[in-house]
């Protein structure tokens, strides 16, 4: 297993990278009781860094788009000179 990062450190890529390789090493076995437990919690860390890098370029995207929504007019979205939003103009 890589050294221990500190986890604010981490970036996703790095993060989800030593993950893979934790659960590369889980899944082959050959590793004690203790070592097994060690991964097992470096996992959980790993993972809770990836989820927080993902919660936040979700978070980015949620505002970037609400801005955008937000100057398109009514409703979040542009819409046509009919005032309809993206519908379709044929009944059926």
């Amino acid at each position: 297993m890589t050294a221990r990062t500190d986890e604010s450190a981490l970036g996703y890529e790095q993060a989800r990278d030593e993950l893979i390789e934790v659960v590369r090493r889980l899944e082959a076995g050959g590793t004690t009781l203790e070592e097994s437990l060690a991964l097992w919690e470096r996992g959980e860390e790993l993972a809770k860094v990836c989820r927080r890098w993902l919660d936040g370029a979700r978070a980015r995207l949620d505002a970037a788009l609400a801005e955008r929504d937000g100057s398109e007019g009514p409703g979040g979205t542009a819409a046509g000179a009919d005032g309809r939003r993206g519908e379709d103009d044929t009944d059926g």
